[in-house]
């Protein structure tokens, strides 16, 4: 079957933090996805196609209003980050082709989940943990472990503490590796689920979403931490 592409325009436009922004486009009338999946965009900033193709997790759940949501960091020295934060505005059309992926929640879900990101790598639990919520789906324990540099970095953070006073078996921690007066915890997300998940078990599935060098090394402790392979999924950025 063809690629399906299509073009959208952006119809609203937000900060998130210091250096991230929440992008929404009117979600075509044929588009529908999964909780966790991506799109990815034809951006107009190179010749060479495979250098203008960006992909981006919907961090919005499917049954928002119509929209597609995109939660993008601006990088330094990337192309498609400046052309979102410097030339897109509210009307701005992008083409996307998608969804696809299918780093997405178990069905049935049947074990414990573990979700653990940083920076924008959290989009897709975004996606997930609002289609729980609204499914009724809070039946067995789940916990968002967050990371990132400084506290005006945490994405997300109110709906998610709303999400923790709502259901008892949603846990949240975050962990800020460059204040060190933060009353949580601090440095890298790492020791959170080693300490809270000493003991490998076969009933937990851990889903891990961020930069390649986060996502491997949390594979390999995990790994070595006794639980298998086949209780990991993970989507890579970068």
């Amino acid at each position: 079957m063809p690629t399906k592409w299509y073009t959208s325009q952006v119809v609203k436009i937000a900060d998130e933090g210091p250096q991230t922004k929440r992008f929404w486009l009117d979600m075509p009338e044929t588009f529908s996805f999964l909780p966790g999946q991506f799109i990815t965009a034809d951006l107009p900033i190179h010749e060479k196609r495979n250098k203008r193709w960006r992909s981006y997790s919907i961090a919005n759940l499917p049954a928002e209003e119509g929209l597609i949501e995109l939660c993008i960091v601006h990088l330094e020295g990337g192309l498609a980050s400046r052309y979102f934060f410097e030339d897109v505005e509210v009307g701005s059309e992008i083409t996307f082709k998608g969804p696809a992926g299918r780093f997405v929640l178990p069905d049935p879900i049947e074990q414990d989940l573990v979700m653990i990101c940083t920076g924008t790598g959290v989009a897709p639990f975004r996606s997930m943990l609002h289609e729980m919520a609204r499914s009724h789906q809070f039946t067995r324990p789940v916990h968002l472990i967050f990371g990132t540099r400084w506290e005006e970095g945490i994405l997300y953070r109110k709906e998610f503490e709303q999400l923790a006073e709502d259901h008892a078996f949603f846990q949240y921690d975050i962990a800020l590796s460059r204040v060190p007066d933060w009353p949580g915890w601090k440095g890298y997300v790492h020791p959170i689920y080693e300490e809270k998940y000493a003991k490998s078990r076969p009933d937990v599935r851990f889903l891990i979403c961020g930069w390649s060098m986060m996502v491997d090394d949390a594979v390999a402790r995990l790994i070595d931490m006794g639980f298998s392979k086949e209780q990991l999924r993970f989507e890579l950025y970068g």
